[in-house]
């Protein structure tokens, strides 16, 4: 933690306290029937994108997947456009036809996210081959759970960035289920990590919930993408609050017990209690961070719900076919 300035902590408690409140707000009002489509959460996963993300430049570029909010934020996108895109609305991001699960922004490095598990594996391969034919030190960042480490594409993906060693990080968020599956009942090997050993790709398994672990762990992996070192993979384990999306049309089947004690691991608990007791912040200085953040939701809520829905003639703009 020495090592990290006391205006980076500050920020980095910021970015995750916005996407918890950001994301209660879509939950919340998901489920008083105000957004459509469909809403994944990623409450209790935001030191993930926070860590990893805080050693990114805005031309460096990442892909998400379909619990791609906190990645969004943690890039730096706008939470109006964002909330108008949840909304369905002209103002958001993809004027309102993409929805949740696909927010980008090219201008802040933000290729989008993805509905379909691990199609964002390819995408950020070429991201990184775009950016090692363009010379510099730009890097790629794909975000991913579990789930997508069972699709062919997760393994053709990791086997052209090792032989070509292409500046790329894939971030694996492991919340432990793909919807209602253990990942232990549909993978032999311990950790996910020792997949990418077959590529003779560096990978380590980190506690996702530890927000110092994450910095470090990206840290190195980004400083050596940079360099012309390859790719680095980087098993974060972590665990999602809520169901595998809101409205579920099956039941949560995971074990009451566990999610209780995985709450107890809280990322932003952990945080708060290590930046008080380091006397980063004090109290009145933690609610006065998280009152500016609430203000900035509500204000995006309010942008999202007085803006206009698509005309029905624009649903052909912008969409681009041969």
């Amino acid at each position: 933690m020495a090592s990290i300035k006391k205006e980076a902590l500050i920020t980095m408690y910021t970015k995750m306290l916005t996407i918890r409140r950001f994301e209660e707000r879509a939950v919340r009002d998901y489920g008083e029937g105000a957004i459509p489509g469909l809403i994944h959460s990623y409450i209790g996963q935001e030191a993930v994108a926070v860590g990893v993300c805080a050693h990114l430049r805005s031309d460096d570029r990442i892909v998400s997947n379909h619990r791609g909010h906190g990645h969004c934020i943690a890039k730096g996108a706008d939470l109006r456009r964002m909330m108008a895109e949840i909304y369905g609305k002209k103002t958001g991001y993809c004027k309102g036809k993409g929805g949740s699960m696909h927010i980008a922004d090219f201008s802040i490095g933000m290729l989008g996210a993805n509905g379909i598990v691990c199609a964002g594996l390819p995408i950020a391969v070429g991201a990184a081959l775009a950016a090692q034919l363009e010379g510099g030190d730009r890097v790629a960042v794909v975000f991913f759970g579990d789930g997508a480490t069972n699709e062919g594409a997760f393994h053709e993906s990791l086997n052209l960035a090792s032989i070509w060693r292409l500046p790329i990080i894939f971030a694996c968020e492991n919340n432990l289920y793909g919807a209602n599956t253990p990942i232990r009942d549909v993978m032999r090997l311990p950790s996910i990590a020792e997949r990418a050993g077959a590529y003779a790709i560096p990978a380590a398994v980190v506690d996702g919930n530890d927000i110092f672990a994450v910095h470090e762990a990206a840290q190195d992996a980004v400083a050596t993408a940079r360099a012309g070192g390859g790719p680095r993979f980087l098993e974060f384990r972590t665990f999602r609050w809520r169901h595998h999306f809101e409205g579920g049309y099956f039941p949560d089947l995971r074990p009451k017990d566990e999610v209780e004690a995985w709450k107890e691991k809280c990322p932003i608990k952990r945080f708060e209690q290590r930046l008080v007791t380091d006397g980063v912040l004090n109290r009145e200085e933690q609610e006065s961070i998280n009152f500016q953040v609430m203000s900035r939701v509500e204000d995006a809520v309010k942008f999202a719900i007085e803006s206009p829905f698509p005309d029905p003639e624009d649903a052909l703009n912008g969409v681009y076919s041969e």
